[in-house]
């Protein structure tokens, strides 16, 4: 996994909860890196599941919770990284339609060694949207978090639904106030 999903992870807790907390994770948490990443570096994801583990012991908030939150906080900080490749999309469908053929194709050209999830299109019409998401990491509920944040920049107010959420699973997407999607 990527080291700017836990750069921005302890800069999201950091935001939020304050430095203290940060600290707490990292001496709790058994890290290789010893709580140090680079943006640009490869890690284990068994350590931002650890991380994630630990402050919802430190918080109480619920595990899964805690991976969509960062999920939101996560979407616009991965817009900054092509901002002109995110700009050709005008809604949330669009964006999460377009995941495997545009922008993991462009995420590839940066970092060759990534381990990318595949969302597959199952159904599309202006009202829902549904995907196949597969991935080598338990981190469905981390995507769920990001199309919210991906809504959120197109001022869309959705509702997402996952069933079986492993590595495997289906994601669905539907506007939950009535308005359609423009594509």
């Amino acid at each position: 996994m990527k080291g700017i999903v836990f750069t921005n992870f302890f800069e999201m807790v950091e935001e939020r909860l304050g430095f203290e907390i940060v600290d707490q994770l990292i001496e709790k948490t058994e890290l290789a890196t010893d709580g140090a990443y680079t943006t640009i570096g490869t890690y284990d994801h068994k350590e931002l599941l650890s991380l994630v583990g630990n402050l919802h012991q430190l918080t109480g908030a619920p595990f899964n919770d805690l991976l969509v939150a960062y999920g939101q906080y996560l979407f616009p900080k991965l817009m900054l990284i092509d901002p002109d490749m995110m700009s050709q999309f005008n809604s949330s469908f669009e964006l999460v339609a377009a995941v495997d053929s545009i922008i993991h194709v462009e995420v590839k050209k940066l970092y060759p060694d990534a381990e990318l999830p595949q969302f597959e299109v199952i159904n599309r019409n202006k009202n829902e949207l549904q995907v196949s998401y597969t991935s080598c990491r338990p981190f469905a509920y981390l995507a769920n978090g990001l199309i919210l944040g991906c809504a959120e920049h197109y001022n869309e107010d959705i509702a997402v639904e996952i069933e079986h959420a492993e590595a495997h699973c289906l994601i669905s997407l539907s506007h939950s106030n009535g308005i359609t999607s423009p594509c």
